[in-house]
């Protein structure tokens, strides 16, 4: 299952994974984006996979327990990535005060992300008592989340991924080895708000990354199919960041 596969890094980790050989079936989780969402369909189901969509708004508690359900009576996986996330950077929610984003993204981000990971848990828990194999939780970080950066995104969601990030670490430390528990953290990269935003941000982008330029959705979609492949089965409680390497040299 790859929540928010609708477009962006969601839609490039579920494409990356379908050309997997040990997937057979794979659950498309979507917010509001149905035609995205088919999009990402018809890329897995050209390579000859099964699919299944599922909507939920992670802002609702009722939805969250939902797809939960949902998943279970269709998919059981034993694979969940946790990419989906509230989007307050572009949009409507982009002209909201900083409090309400803020409360936005502790609701989608970490409180209803918290709730479903844990109902998923304690479901794959008990699959694993009849069908035991190589299962897998991955969550999205930050890399400058420990340690922080300036400005109002940063105070955003600065708080928002350690909180993420540290419950994942809790979490590994809870299920393991039943359940590897992972999180990428990306850095720089180019999604919808990189694809529209000022000179001063790609010049701050492209220079603040060793490999000098912006990160792809490609670069996070593939660091997490190498967390899941279940030959890396002594992968577990890291928190990995995909930033190229961070530039601490001064020009």
């Amino acid at each position: 299952m790859v929540t928010g596969a609708s477009s962006g890094i969601g839609q490039q980790i579920a494409s990356l994974l379908a050309r997997d050989p040990s997937v057979a079936h794979l659950g498309i989780h979507y917010r509001e984006n149905v035609d995205g969402a088919q999009e990402t369909a018809r890329q897995i189901e050209s390579l000859g996979k099964r699919v299944s969509l599922f909507q939920a708004d992670f802002a609702s508690i009722a939805d969250c327990e939902r797809l939960t359900e949902e998943a279970w009576n269709t998919l059981r996986p034993e694979v969940w990535i946790n990419n989906a996330g509230a989007d307050v950077l572009t949009g409507q929610a982009a002209n909201g005060s900083f409090e309400e984003k803020l409360e936005h993204l502790m609701r989608v981000d970490v409180i209803n992300t918290i709730k479903v990971s844990r109902d998923v848990a304690q479901r794959m828990q008990t699959d694993a008592k009849q069908n035991p194999c190589d299962r897998s939780m991955i969550f999205i970080g930050w890399d400058q989340a420990p340690l922080g950066m300036e400005g109002e995104a940063g105070q955003m969601f600065g708080p928002v991924k350690a909180a993420v990030m540290a419950f994942a670490a809790s979490l590994a430390q809870e299920i393991a080895p039943t359940i590897r528990v992972n999180t990428v953290c990306p850095g720089w990269i180019k999604t919808a708000w990189g694809e529209t935003t000022s000179e001063y941000w790609d010049i701050r982008a492209t220079s603040q990354s060793l490999m000098r330029r912006w990160g792809s959705p490609e670069d996070i979609a593939r660091a997490i199919c190498f967390a899941v492949d279940p030959n890396n089965t002594f992968l577990c409680g890291q928190s990995i960041n995909i930033n190229g390497g961070w530039n601490r040299r001064f020009d």
